[in-house]
């Protein structure tokens, strides 16, 4: 089962690293399985998050996921995108932003530092909107209660969601302003960030909102059919995966999500390295792995015997979120974003063992009495 589903993950690793040593020596290889190792643990609880969306899906769309999804993935996020980047603040054409990367490593570096701030917020925005609309859900499995319960409540208020998002990124803009006005005597970039974060902000309701709609819209359709073949059959009918509509917006909204997960990902790497291909050979074995984990999680049924791990993911992604925003104007360590999402999953999958055993402790008990009950009496 595991090599299966890792099996083209360890193949890429293999021809990556031997290429990297091939082309560019021993130094490359170092940084390539450096980078590789940054994004798999930068990117752990995205695994997560992408197996509870996936799993609604058909087998079609999961493996359309895997094929298509990896290379847009792989080369769309981890090679285009920097050189996009580059490419509209240098005002120049993509072919002269690969010139300019593999000329001038640190002018290049310089352009895609000088992007971060609408980078972050875009981001930012989208995974903040992920966070808040989990925690304003009231669910039935809770891990922490004090505060979800709390939050639920406060949940039920239409639009709640993007008014906190909002008034954060206005608060966010204003810093932002307030602190170039202060360091540089203009604040230019503030707007950018406005305009970024809302950007961020529509690309979510808009992609999330049409997934949403073909998703409850089809559910609907099938719920009607199981009830019909229910009453046809004296028995209940299993739900049936996604597909069409519903799951090609489920499939945008993964990548829009892989992309908000990447930011961190790409923009870190240059603390790392400026060679745009050893960058993108070593996100993208990382990236390879992550999708590994997502069809892991998802045949395993991890999710469903674990259930905190989701909350955990979710909470990662609201500190992601956080993180990005604050690095508009703050420079974090990439090691402590990864390590804040590594301690969440982690405490929430431990939280989950304790959970099972408990129940499972419970079960014995219940069944105890039971038991002794049907023991004849000797006497």
């Amino acid at each position: 089962m595991v090599l299966r589903t890792f099996g083209w993950s360890f193949a890429v690793t293999a021809l990556g690293l031997a290429f990297a040593a091939w082309q560019w020596g021993w130094e490359a290889f170092g940084i390539v399985l450096i980078l590789s190792v940054l994004e798999i643990s930068l990117s752990f609880d995205n695994a997560v998050v992408n197996a509870g969306i996936l799993k609604k899906m058909n087998a079609f769309w999961q493996k359309f996921f895997l094929t298509i999804g990896i290379l847009i993935a792989v080369f769309g996020m981890r090679l285009v995108f920097p050189v996009l980047i580059v490419a509209i603040s240098a005002e120049v054409g993509p072919v002269e932003a690969v010139q300019l990367a593999l000329d001038e490593p640190r002018r290049y570096e310089d352009l895609v530092t000088d992007a971060h701030p609408a980078i972050a917020a875009f981001g930012g925005m989208f995974l903040l909107m992920i966070f808040l609309d989990f925690i304003f859900e009231d669910r039935d499995i809770k891990w922490l209660g004090r505060l979800e319960r709390p939050l639920a409540r406060l949940g039920k208020i239409d639009m709640l969601a993007v008014c906190v998002a909002l008034i954060v990124l206005l608060a966010t803009a204003m810093t932002f302003a307030t602190h170039a006005h202060v360091s540089t005597g203009h604040a230019d970039k503030s707007a950018t960030v406005l305009l970024s974060g809302v950007a961020g902000l529509i690309t979510y309701l808009v992609v999330g909102g049409l997934s949403g709609y073909f998703e409850d819209r089809l559910e609907a359709e099938e719920e009607h059919e199981r009830e019909e073949k229910a009453g046809a059959e004296g028995r209940p009918v299993s739900a049936v995966a996604l597909a069409g509509k519903a799951a090609f917006f489920l499939f945008l909204y993964l990548e829009v999500l892989d992309a908000s997960f990447s930011f961190d990902g790409v923009i870190g790497a240059f603390a790392i390295t400026n060679h745009i291909f050893w960058m993108a050979l070593g996100l993208g074995i990382g990236a390879m792995y992550v999708r590994s984990l997502t069809v892991y999680l998802v045949r395993q049924g991890t999710l469903d015997d674990y259930v905190y791990l989701e909350h955990g993911a979710h909470y990662a992604i609201g500190a992601l979120a956080t993180i990005l925003l604050i690095t508009i104007q703050h420079q974090i360590s990439e090691i402590i974003t990864g390590l804040i999402g590594v301690v969440l999953i982690a405490a929430s999958f431990l939280a989950s063992v304790r959970r099972n055993k408990a129940l499972a402790a419970s079960e014995v008990g219940e069944a105890e009495p039971d038991e002794k009950a049907e023991v004849p009496s000797r006497a």
